[in-house]
């Protein structure tokens, strides 16, 4: 059954936050509807805080309507009636009227040239040495020769990086090997205790990625604001799909929301007429 708290706050990303956290769910998890935007008044008169609503649990379509689907048929050609004069006069095309386009995907990520990432020198700790060995007698398995390097960008996240030439195999379609290898790796290190957060990238994919979905959001938010119509994206994993919903969360005339179960889970961005 869907639900939802009200919950306000001095900006709309912090009342967002409280909302998340109160209710123990990641942003993918939830819809959110910004009642009231943060007002600052004038020398502290007059002031509003935020207030977002934020829906969770089942969906049902008394609350968010069904998605139509975004292929459009073509409707079958009526008969025409029979002239009343004998000449009749020309017939009037009917007017058509714009129809939304297939959700287009994302680029291959590939194509884009790898960006310059500086992340400092590589680590030697317990936990970078058990994922050097990990990967390293996974890859041996793969036939593959990437060198495997570790980085340590914040405290409890590391930053893996396979580096060599071809390196498609291990990236694989929209990144799915890439994910299975980082998913086992994360699974290895995190067994014995002391739990971290693992990221693995080869060729520069996830940035690429990211900044491909990126403009797939602003696209498709440019067609769902023109048509009025909601439109369901590919199935993407749950950071993909945060990528979406971070690129569109403050994009006027459109709302988001996850749908279906991994791995078919799909964002929908629908038209929200009163989101300003």
């Amino acid at each position: 059954m869907r639900q939802f708290i009200d919950v306000t706050g001095k900006t709309e990303d912090e009342a967002i936050s409280k909302a998340l956290a109160q209710l123990g769910l990641d942003r993918d998890d939830v819809s959110v509807e910004i009642l009231e935007r943060a007002k600052s008044g004038f020398l502290g008169l007059g002031s509003c805080p935020a207030k977002v609503r934020v829906s969770y649990g089942e969906e049902e379509e008394s609350v968010i309507p069904a998605p139509a689907p975004v292929v459009v048929e073509k409707k079958p050609e009526q008969p025409k009636k029979p002239a009343a004069e004998k000449r009749p006069a020309p017939e009037k095309k009917p007017e058509r009227k714009p129809r939304p386009e297939k959700a287009e995907k994302p680029e291959k990520a590939e194509k884009a040239p790898a960006p310059v990432q500086d992340l400092g020198e590589e680590v030697d700790d317990e936990k970078s040495q058990a994922i050097r060995k990990f990967l390293t007698g996974l890859l041996a398995q793969m036939e593959s020769e990437a060198e495997v390097k570790v980085y340590q960008p914040e405290k409890g996240r590391y930053k893996v990086i396979l580096e060599g030439q071809n390196l498609g195999a291990l990236i694989g379609r929209r990144g799915e090997t890439l994910d299975a290898i980082q998913q086992l790796t994360s699974y290895s290190v995190n067994r014995t205790g002391g739990r971290v957060r693992v990221q693995l990238d080869a060729e520069g994919y996830r940035d690429k990625r990211e900044q491909s979905l990126q403009h797939l959001a602003k696209k498709v938010a440019g067609k769902v604001v023109k048509y009025r119509r909601s439109v369901t994206l590919e199935p993407m994993n749950a950071y993909e799909r945060h990528v979406i919903h971070t690129a569109l969360q403050d994009v006027s005339g459109v709302t988001t929301y996850s749908t279906g179960v991994d791995p078919n889970r799909r964002v929908i961005v629908a038209y929200d007429r009163d989101k300003k």
